[in-house]
């Protein structure tokens, strides 16, 4: 019975992430009506790195300290009831007949040692753990990879449905479009860069569930090891009555590798309270009670072992840091952030690299970095000009962020910041270069003042005829470099108007430096 009322209570869980998942994404207003980022703020792994790293307290993550206070009284029961990862890693071991007498590997400190380097590099103010937090994992692998290759077949049959000569599977697709558009399909099919990469690393932490299962929660977690960290003290404790005789039923369902069979061997930090061992019990002498005696098993760690991934954490980021990413006055032109994110520095110490602000970005702009940023900027969004532009009058990025490294603007707020500045390229422009007239940068430019102001010109053909051109130039000070005129540039392989990330308002240096002589 309490094995069907967990399994009910995960689904339950799964289908509310997935809901809310679904709704990262614009409806036609500027607010998504639906908190999608809330199981990001339950993550207290996300609130004590950002905190460590930041020097300053997340306040949209105080939320996880209540499944702190839960995991006090009750156990790692978000780990076996609510973790939508959990599910799935769940399922996907399901999906192998595993032997009777299966031994589960005794790795369980390994995610602990894991949990020590993250903190150590926190300290540093390095923020790694976004990359191997479960819920930004998830978020980020659904986002990126997921949720885009399963719209990719979906969009290819309507287009094939939209190209037929039949008025009735024409009709049939746009009534199955709209079904579709209310529920799952993106509005655009999304792109995004290293969606592969992305996706083969989630596709590996299923599949290590046909090596054991629940591989990735029982040694790899980082959240499940803090979690375990404070279940030591849970007042919900697993007891076996003295007729035990320790036949090792238990140990094979057990789901956490929590060693249950006898009764001084159970481990409270790696229980995920799934009562499995209670109810295959053949003697039924397993019951958990609250109790404030203490746990018969403590966590060994070992000294050394603990020290050496101080170390390593503490250890990585010089070594990540030494990089030209971040050599003082060379700012990456093509690092450039959503509006209202911090300054480059404080947005590293911040963001968790989930792919909320990706996957709700309107005009898929924002994408993934490689290395643009450094090691450290892993998977960090930047705005891809080519991809996407900057929509004047959307906030959603800062709506969905979990830690603040991109803060929600209002509307006045958002008009007024600067992202970078767009240059016009001469030897490419069709006014310029050409003798071509072209307006579409100066059409499209969405400030109330025009950034981009034309300029006319007489040039000549290549035949000696005069033309009558009219030539783009830029406003430094009205432009903010939302890259819709990037976007937009008919020269599509290399636009002839490109922005880049100087004259951000985040930064006082990467500015345009204007010398008037004396």
């Amino acid at each position: 019975m309490v094995a069907n009322a967990r399994r009910a209570t995960q689904a339950l869980f799964l289908l509310l992430f997935l809901f809310l998942f679904l709704q990262t994404e614009s409806k036609g207003a500027d607010d998504l009506g639906y908190p999608a980022k809330l199981f990001l703020d339950f993550d207290p792994l996300l609130f004590i790195t950002t905190a460590l790293s930041s020097r300053s307290i997340p306040e949209n993550l105080y939320l996880s300290l209540g499944l702190l206070a839960l995991t006090v009284v009750l156990g790692r029961v978000f780990c076996g009831w609510a973790c939508p990862l959990g599910t799935l890693n769940n399922i996907a071991g399901a999906l192998k007949k595993w032997p009777v007498k299966t031994k589960a590997r005794n790795w369980f400190r390994v995610k602990y040692y894991i949990l020590a380097a993250l903190l150590a590099s926190s300290l540093f103010t390095m923020q790694l753990s976004g990359l191997i937090d479960p819920l930004s994992l998830l978020v980020r692998s659904l986002s990126l990879s997921a949720y885009p290759a399963l719209n990719y077949p979906i969009n290819a049959l309507l287009d094939r449905l939209y190209a037929s000569d039949s008025h009735a599977l024409t009709r049939g697709a746009e009534l199955l479009e709209g079904l579709l558009k209310k529920s799952f399909l993106a509005f655009h099919q999304p792109y995004f860069a290293q969606g592969l990469l992305i996706g083969l690393l989630f596709a590996g932490v299923l599949a290590l569930n046909l090596v054991e299962r629940r591989f990735w929660c029982r040694y790899l977690c980082p959240l499940g090891a803090l979690l375990g960290l404070f279940s030591r003290w849970a007042f919900l404790k697993r007891s076996a009555a003295e007729g035990c005789n320790s036949c090792g039923v238990c140990d094979y369902e057990c789901q956490g590798n929590a060693w249950p069979s006898g009764g001084g061997t159970w481990l409270p930090t790696e229980c995920l309270y799934c009562f499995n061992c209670d109810d295959v019990c053949p003697t039924a002498g397993v019951t958990f009670r609250f109790s404030a005696s203490k746990a018969p098993v403590g966590l060994n760690l070992g000294r050394r072992r603990v020290v050496g991934a101080l170390a390593v954490g503490a250890g990585s980021v010089a070594l990540l840091r030494a990089t030209p990413a971040f050599k003082p006055g060379k700012p990456n032109p093509l690092v450039i952030r959503p509006p209202g994110a911090c300054e480059e520095g404080t947005f590293l110490e911040k963001c968790v690299k989930c792919g909320e602000c990706m996957k709700v970005c309107i005009t898929n702009g924002l994408q993934p970095a490689l290395m643009e940023a450094g090691l450290e900027g892993l998977w960090s969004p930047v705005l891809v000009p080519k991809m996407g532009y900057c929509e004047y009058r959307c906030t959603l990025c800062g709506q969905v962020c979990p830690t603040g490294a991109i803060r929600r603007l209002t509307q006045e707020e958002k008009a007024r910041i600067k992202i970078g500045l767009a240059m016009v390229d001469k030897g490419r422009c069709l006014p310029f270069a050409h003798a071509t007239p072209c307006i579409v940068c100066e059409e499209v430019c969405p400030t109330p003042t025009k950034a981009i102001w034309l300029e006319e010109s007489a040039v000549r053909n290549r035949k000696g005829e005069a033309v009558q051109v009219r030539q783009p130039h830029v406003d430094l000070d009205l432009c903010i470099g939302c890259g819709i005129c990037e976007a937009k540039c008919p020269v599509i392989d290399s636009p002839a108007i490109r922005v880049t990330s100087v004259g951000e308002s985040r930064s006082k240096e990467n500015r345009v430096v204007l010398s008037h002589g004396p």
